[in-house]
């Protein structure tokens, strides 16, 4: 009893801290904005947003241009440690992006076709920016990844833009001359050939001798270059690094000729506060949960059982797809994701299966040498014994899809990406989940049960990423950008992992966990891929 009452207090402190700490998240980024009137509008049917300062007027522009799969919220950082120190920055979302209701069309290696729409769109967006009434005609360019080699194709095409900042760089469009001013920031952590293609730019005026840190050329003559390290980060931690927002707001000084406060975007640790106290929030919520069995109910595999189990599908799913089409949603590389998901969930449901079986017939020939191995399967609750409070499981259910969808969706359309989804693209969160649905089912109920092991969770977990990660070298070109987003997944896994095992601990069934992730990750993914026509 006392240890009861102490667990229940220590659920009541822990909740207490999670409020407070999420409360400091959100209070620390909305400071951020202090000071900065945001407004929202379209250009054509791009939607644009605009950051600056009330009191601005005859100022610069930068056009801020995201990646592959992201979205305007990606790149809120630079626009606002740009429009808090007296320029006019602009972000919006490229078509199939974000909330940009227009579909891609065509293969996004192919330069003539959407290269082409997006450089074009990036030139409307910007014919915009230059018009608007505070501003005095300048401007700038600044993307990331993908937008890193259209804002240098534009800046080329125009050299009346000052500056142009290429973040996580890859093109053949710079020329020694061309464009003006350019700075090329890529993360310490990301592939080695981004930084050579880094030091190839720079080194077009540098003449072959280029280092990492220092200016060549002349802003006054526009031929200034510098390619600069962002310490500790990788391809989306580039995006929030002190390192890029102090070197992007330096250069763009050094280009116009302006000075400014120098006030540097800190999210980072606002924005880890503010989830890590959504995921601390899960714990003492998920004891408010309904129980929806009388025992913990899943396979209960024998470590001999889980590594098969884990294996076996982790090596056949890529090795299925390596050759099936994959074009049949408009949302380019969410297809393949969709039927990687699917197959593994389906291969893992035939192995479990046919562990049942073979339980049931050693559980009928007791002299078997498997019996001891395999009979604890069938002493488990079935899911559909009476025991399970249909209500309670239907409740619990409900209540963890809302967590993960409305907690943090909220939280990650604000300050991360574009999540909350678009008309076009509702019909697609149902079609993903047929893929993640299986999957997920099938990872919970592998994971758990009576006796179920220590880093079973873990070990499924470890071995999907390794699938996707073989599926990948499989098939380079095609599946390339999947390689992007692999951290994301990863993270997504650790802490909706912990979420679902609170969950689970708390109704003893797999099910309201498994499908509150398999729609989060559905979600996810129909709403960041691109929607493309091929």
């Amino acid at each position: 009893m006392a240890a009861r009452r102490t667990l229940k207090s220590l659920r009541i402190l822990v909740a207490l801290a999670a409020l407070v700490t999420i409360a400091a998240g959100l209070w620390q980024l909305q400071r951020g904005k202090d000071g900065l009137l945001i407004t929202h509008t379209t250009v054509g049917q791009t939607p644009v947003t605009v950051f600056r300062q009330p009191a601005a007027t005859k100022a610069p522009v930068v056009v801020i241009a995201h990646g592959f799969a992201g979205s305007q919220q990606l790149m809120q950082p630079f626009a606002q440690t740009l429009a808090r120190n007296g320029y006019i920055a602009v972000t919006f979302d490229f078509t199939g992006h974000g909330r940009n209701p227009v579909t891609m069309v065509g293969d996004v290696d192919e330069p003539t076709k959407i290269t082409g729409v997006l450089v074009d769109e990036l030139g409307r967006v910007t014919d915009y920016a230059r018009k608007l009434p505070e501003s005095d005609g300048r401007a700038a360019v600044l993307g990331h990844s993908m937008a890193s080699d259209i804002v240098v194709a534009y800046a080329v095409a125009h050299p009346e833009i000052t500056a142009t900042v290429a973040v996580s760089v890859f093109t053949r469009k710079s020329t020694a001359t061309l464009p003006h001013n350019l700075l090329v920031i890529v993360g310490a952590l990301e592939p080695q050939m981004l930084n050579d293609e880094g030091l190839r730019i720079v080194n077009q005026v540098a003449g072959g001798n280029a280092v990492a840190g220092r200016t060549y050329g002349s802003f006054a003559d526009g031929t200034a270059r510098r390619f600069v390290l962002a310490s500790g980060v990788e391809h989306i931690g580039v995006l929030y690094s002190q390192d890029s927002m102090r070197e992007a707001l330096h250069w763009m000084n050094d280009a116009f000729g302006r000075t400014s406060s120098g006030w540097i975007d800190q999210r980072p640790r606002w924005l880890a506060l503010l989830f890590g106290g959504l995921i601390a929030l899960a714990w003492p919520l998920s004891k408010l949960l309904p129980r929806a069995a009388a025992a913990p109910i899943g396979a209960s595999l024998t470590w001999k059982q889980l590594l098969v189990t884990a294996i076996v599908p982790a090596v056949l799913t890529p090795l299925l797809l390596w050759k099936a089409p994959t074009d049949f949603l408009t949302i380019l590389l969410g297809d393949y994701l969709t039927l990687h998901f699917l197959l593994y969930g389906l291969l893992t449901a035939a192995i479990l299966v046919l562990i049942r079986l073979r339980s049931r017939r050693a559980a009928a020939h007791p002299t078997r040498p498997h019996q001891q191995e395999l009979t604890a399967l069938d002493a488990l609750p079935d899911p559909a014994h009476p025991r399970v409070a249909i209500a309670a499981l239907v409740i619990a259910t409900v209540a963890a899809i809302a967590y993960n969808i409305l907690g943090f969706g909220i939280a990650l359309d604000s300050y991360l990406f574009s999540f909350m989804p678009i008309e076009p693209r509702i019909h697609l969160i149902a079609a993903v989940a047929c893929g993640t649905i299986p999957y997920f089912l099938t990872a919970e109920w592998m994971a758990h049960g009576q006796g179920a092991k220590r880093g079973a969770y873990a070990l499924a977990k470890f071995c999907f990423l390794a699938s996707l990660a073989a599926a990948v070298a499989l098939n380079l070109q095609k599946l390339f950008f999947l390689i992007i987003i692999v951290p994301a997944i990863l993270l997504l896994f650790l802490a909706f992992g912990l979420i679902s095992n609170w969950t689970y601990k708390a109704t003893n069934h797999p099910l309201p966990g498994a499908l509150a992730n398999a729609v989060l990750f559905a979600w996810a993914i129909a709403v960041t891929f691109p929607m493309v026509i091929r």
